[in-house]
């Protein structure tokens, strides 16, 4: 993939804020499996979130009921509805 696919914004679709008392907890990002290619991610592993205020990693899931160019987020501090963020691999 070239570089710019994986430099791409994606708009947040939708978020989901958990409680304490949630089974399933803490930061994700799920998107469709083409957008988790373009950035070299995999089922599970952890991505870079780049909001506007702030960043934070969090678990991918592959999903590919999520639109191309969109992503969900789930308790990811720092990003709202229909904002743009970047979503890239980890440099380790």
């Amino acid at each position: 993939m070239p570089e710019d696919a994986r430099s791409r914004v994606l708009r947040v679709a939708s978020f989901v804020g958990t409680r304490a008392s949630d089974p399933e907890r803490g930061p994700q990002v799920r998107l469709n499996l083409e957008e988790a290619r373009a950035r070299l991610l995999v089922d599970g592993e952890l991505a870079w979130v780049q909001g506007p205020r702030r960043q934070e990693l969090a678990t991918v899931v592959v999903d590919d009921s999520i639109r191309r160019g969109d992503c969900g987020l789930r308790d990811v501090a720092g990003v709202t509805m229909s904002e743009v963020v970047h979503v890239t691999k980890p440099h380790l």
